[in-house]
């Protein structure tokens, strides 16, 4: 499940090379795959020609955008499903788009009929499982892996009238969109927490993939840290999976052998907090509130609203208003969302998250703001200047105060 995606420059190109057999995230711009009428039908879009054009805050349309007549019959319900990387229950990512199916269930009633498919691995089973779901009569599909992107490419291709929703990748097409959220706004705040958490400054990060979705979270989360505790450091234990809760927890628990006082998780379970609870560390998790299963460790997490975009998309296809496009969600439009936050947190950090949290939803991705250092204590970004959007997507490099190493590529 690589998530990430955006407006790709170069960057991206060089990084996917890096990560190709990996599923996690890409970032950067959003490229329009190109259509040929030899392969692709058109689609009769005239039931829907008079109909309100669809309008999202964040929500980018594709140049050329038509609608996509992916309705249902007059009358009847819209069939919509999705395909999931992991189990419903990881206590994270998975589970917190399911979330989101649900709201569009309580949402529609009895105008939508929801099914998933969850644990399907990316490649040829993906292309087989939209086969499946398209023979079922679904004519909307979302996807919550960056490693489904070709499957969903593939499928938007050969199923016209179906309108294809996928998450965190890059590439869109008439009847294909793209969708995420500022998450590194959300890593910065947990890095507030646990640079108010921190004892002795040496705060420990869990993290699946060195890609630039995660690279970028790490680096706010960081900038978060030190913000509130200047001389802190963050060491990195690479993993090279999601979800694997067993491997997961080896890594926090070297993390905590090294001397790191604090815990981080950008992953889709809830195992490092397992490893912080046992040594009595505080920890910042990723995609779900752990407050209520760790009340005495925990610091708080990003959470994603899926519902913010996909209910407001099904009714689209529903109504015949649907077009392709890309969707960025942030904490100003409530996409992204902070958990509670854990008793073990001190008045004046809450206050300073508070602080930040205004700063963020008013300017996403603002903590991006110079004077910034590299590592290797290079300037990457200018005093006074933030870097923009297609940059920040496209980050591929640790900032000061990071250990941990980058692939070589």
């Amino acid at each position: 499940m690589i998530s990430g995606r955006r407006r790709a420059w170069l960057a991206f190109a060089i990084v996917g090379a890096l990560v190709l057999a990996a599923c996690g995230g890409t970032d950067s711009a959003t490229e329009v795959v190109e259509e040929t009428t030899d392969t692709v039908a058109v689609t009769d879009t005239t039931p829907a020609a008079a109909a309100e054009p669809f309008t999202l805050a964040n929500f980018t349309p594709m140049e050329g955008a038509e609608v996509v007549n992916c309705a249902p019959p007059a009358g009847e319900p819209i069939k919509a499903a999705w395909i999931y990387i992991g189990p419903i229950n990881d206590g994270g990512w998975t589970q917190a788009h399911h979330e989101g199916l649900k709201a569009v269930q309580a949402a529609l009633g009895d105008q939508v009929i929801t099914t998933y498919k969850e644990n399907i691995p990316e490649g040829p089973q993906a292309v087989q499982t939209i086969d499946q779901l398209v023979a079922d009569g679904n004519t909307i599909i979302f996807a919550n892996s960056y490693g489904y992107q070709d499957a969903f490419v593939e499928g938007a291709a050969k199923y016209p009238d179906v309108c294809f929703e996928h998450m965190t990748g890059y590439k869109i097409s008439r009847n294909l969109s793209q969708s995420f959220g500022a998450g590194e706004d959300g890593k910065y705040l947990s890095g507030i927490a646990a640079g108010g958490d921190t004892k002795n400054g040496k705060i420990g990060v869990v993290a699946p993939f060195p890609i630039p979705e995660v690279i970028r979270g790490i680096n706010a989360f960081a900038l978060g840290a030190r913000s509130v505790n200047p001389s802190a450091t963050i060491q990195i234990v690479w993993t090279n999976t999601w979800f694997d809760p067993a491997l997961e927890r080896k890594a926090a628990e070297s993390l905590i052998a090294a001397g790191v006082d604090t815990l981080a998780a950008f992953q889709d379970s809830p195992a490092t907090g397992e490893a912080a609870k046992v040594a009595g560390l505080g920890w910042a998790g990723y995609g779900a509130d752990q407050n209520a299963n760790f009340p005495d460790i925990w610091l708080n997490a990003t959470i994603y609203q899926w519902a913010v975009y996909e209910v407001p998309r099904v009714k689209a296809a529903l109504e015949g208003r649907w077009i392709a496009g890309d969707y960025y969600g942030n904490l100003g439009d409530g996409f992204i969302k902070m958990s509670s936050i854990g008793k073990r947190v001190s008045a004046d950090t809450v206050a300073k998250i508070a602080e930040a949290s205004a700063r963020l939803a008013a300017a996403s991705g603002s903590m991006f703001t110079g004077p910034i250092k590299g590592q290797d204590g290079t300037e990457k970004i200018a005093a006074g200047v933030t870097a923009s959007h297609g940059e920040q997507m496209g980050m591929f490099y640790l900032v000061e105060g990071i250990i941990g190493d980058l692939p070589k590529g």
